[in-house]
C-alpha cells in the first residue's frame, strides 16, 4: 500500500506559530521531486511539542495542501491508548490517508500492552495503521513475534522499522511475508531494508534531498541496483549528519541554510553548536545543497 520515499516532514516555526506557508511550499517542492507519500506530525515534525490544536491543524492542512497527490500518512501516536485514539479519530476525519503509530514511549509496556494497544487502535480507528518501532525514542522494542501477531490485523498494513536492526528486519519480513509494507525508519538502512524485501524509506534525508532519496527507491524496484547503490552511497554524510545532533534539529537547520524555512525550534530543542553546525554545512556544499 505505501513504497517508496516517504518524508516525514519537519514543521516549521515563525515566531512561535506553525509557519504554514512555508509548510505548503515544502509539500510543493515534495511533490514536484518526486515524494511518494508525506508525514505530518512525525518525530521529525516535532509531535511532542505540538498541542492538540496545532497537530489537527497540521494533519488538515497537509492533507487539504497535497489534495489527494500522494498519500498522507498522519503521525498518531501517545503513549497513551486514549490520546492515540483521539489523535486518530481527528485524522482519519481530516481525511488522511493513513495513521502512523510510534509505539508508546517512557511507560516500557510489556509486548502483550503493546499488542493490545494497537489491536484496540485498529478496532476502534478504521484506517490503515503503519506501527512505528523506534526503541532509541521509545525504550521498548516492539519485537518480530509482536509484529506477526498485529499483522493479523487487517487494517495494520506496514510497520516503520527503526532499530537499524537488519538481523530484526530479516526477522520481521520472514515471519509477516507479504501481509504488511516493511519501510525503513533509518535512512541508512533504506536500501538493505530494501534488498531483503522492503518497500522503502519513511525518511528524514529526503526532507533535505527529495530527489535522490526518490530515485534510489525507484531504482532499486525496477532492478537497477548498482544505480541504486551509487545514490546511497551519495547519500550516506547526508544521512549522518542528519543525526549529528538530535533530530530534527540537524534537518531544519539544513531547510534554513537552504532558504527553505525559518530556522526555530521549540524548547527543549535548540538550535545547533557552532562546530556542528560547520560539519553540517561541509556536507550540504559537498552535496551542492548549499552554496
Amino acid at each position: 500500500m505505501f513504497r517508496g520515499s516517504i518524508v516525514a516532514i519537519v514543521t516549521p516555526f515563525r515566531n512561535g506559530k506553525v509557519d504554514e506557508k512555508a509548510l505548503g511550499s515544502l509539500i510543493e517542492w515534495h511533490i514536484k521531486e518526486g515524494t511518494n507519500a508525506i508525514v505530518p506530525c512525525g518525530t521529525t515534525g516535532e509531535s511532542a511539542t505540538l498541542d492538540y490544536k496545532e497537530h489537527f491543524r497540521v494533519i488538515k492542512f497537509t492533507v487539504e495542501a497535497v489534495n489527494n497527490r500522494v498519500p498522507v500518512i498522519a503521525g498518531t501516536g501517545a503513549n497513551a491508548t486514549d490520546e492515540t485514539l483521539l489523535i486518530t479519530r481527528e485524522a482519519k476525519k481530516s481525511g488522511a490517508d493513513a495513521a502512523l503509530l510510534v509505539s508508546p514511549y517512557y511507560n516500557k509496556p510489556t509486548q502483550e500492552g503493546l499488542y493490545r494497544h494497537y489491536k484496540a487502535v485498529a478496532e476502534t480507528v478504521k484506517i490503515p495503521l503503519i506501527l512505528y518501532n523506534v526503541p532509541g525514542r521509545t525504550a521498548v522494542n516492539m519485537l518480530p513475534s509482536t509484529v506477526a501477531r498485529l499483522a493479523e490485523i487487517k487494517n495494520i498494513v506496514g510497520i516503520k522499522e527503526a532499530t537499524g536492526d537488519m538481523k530484526q528486519v530479516s526477522e520481521v519480513i520472514r515471519l509477516c511475508g507479504d501481509r504488511i509494507d516493511v519501510l525503513s525508519g533509518d535512512d541508512f538502512t533504506t536500501l538493505p531494508l530494501m534488498a531483503l524485501g522492503g518497500q522503502g524509506v519513511i525518511s528524514v534525508s529526503a526532507n533535505v534531498a527529495p530527489r535522490l532519496v526518490s530515485q534510489m527507491c525507484s531504482l532499486w524496484e525496477q532492478g537497477k541496483h548498482d544505480e541504486a547503490r551509487a545514490i546511497h552511497f551519495k547519500l550516506e554524510p547526508l544521512n549522518a549528519a542528519m543525526f549529528i545532533e538530535t533530530n530534527p534539529i540537524p534537518v531544519k537547520t539544513s531547510l534554513a541554510m537552504m532558504g527553505k524555512i525559518k530556522e526555530e525550534f521549540r524548547l527543549p530543542l535548540c538550535e545547533m553548536s557552532p562546530a556542528n553546525r560547520e560539519k553540517l554545512k561541509a556536507v550540504l556544499k559537498g552535496m551542492k545543497l548549499v552554496k
